[in-house]
């Protein structure tokens, strides 16, 4: 009976680093959806962001992506396969917004760049995975 238990393999160096890096990337997006919720009820900007002050664009942007961001959050966190696919989401609507319509949004550069580090950083963690499983699997 006892031999019928799968064991799982110990988790490798780059396993545990990625698991880190995903909870700071899932604190990064609890605070920006904080810093949106904030937005949106007029705590932050001195009140000149509030809902009824914005623009239809940021009203949409702004409640999707106080919404979308937490979300990413606590995927990210729990390590679920669906959290970088929210986070995904979000990147890309935040990237779209500071990217493609400065005019509309404003530009953020640091914005962007984060996003786009998180996003080249993931991609590196999962090849060094994956070359580490198809390691261990020869």
């Amino acid at each position: 009976m006892i031999d019928d238990v799968v064991q799982t393999p110990k988790p490798s160096l780059a396993d545990l680093l990625f698991v880190i890096f995903l909870r700071i990337v899932a604190l990064a997006c609890l605070w920006l959806g904080l810093q949106f919720w904030g937005l949106l009820v007029g705590i932050g900007g001195d009140g000149l962001g509030r809902f009824d002050l914005m623009t239809v664009p940021w009203r949409i942007a702004a409640c999707g992506l106080a919404v979308v961001l937490p979300v990413a959050g606590v995927g990210l966190w729990m390590t679920v396969s669906w959290g970088p696919v929210i986070w995904i989401i979000a990147a890309s609507g935040q990237i779209l917004m500071h990217g493609l319509w400065p005019n509309i949004f404003g530009h953020n550069p640091l914005i962007i760049g984060f996003h786009l580090i998180v996003a080249v950083v993931f991609i590196t963690f999962r090849f060094v995975i994956l070359l580490e499983r198809r390691r261990r699997a020869a």
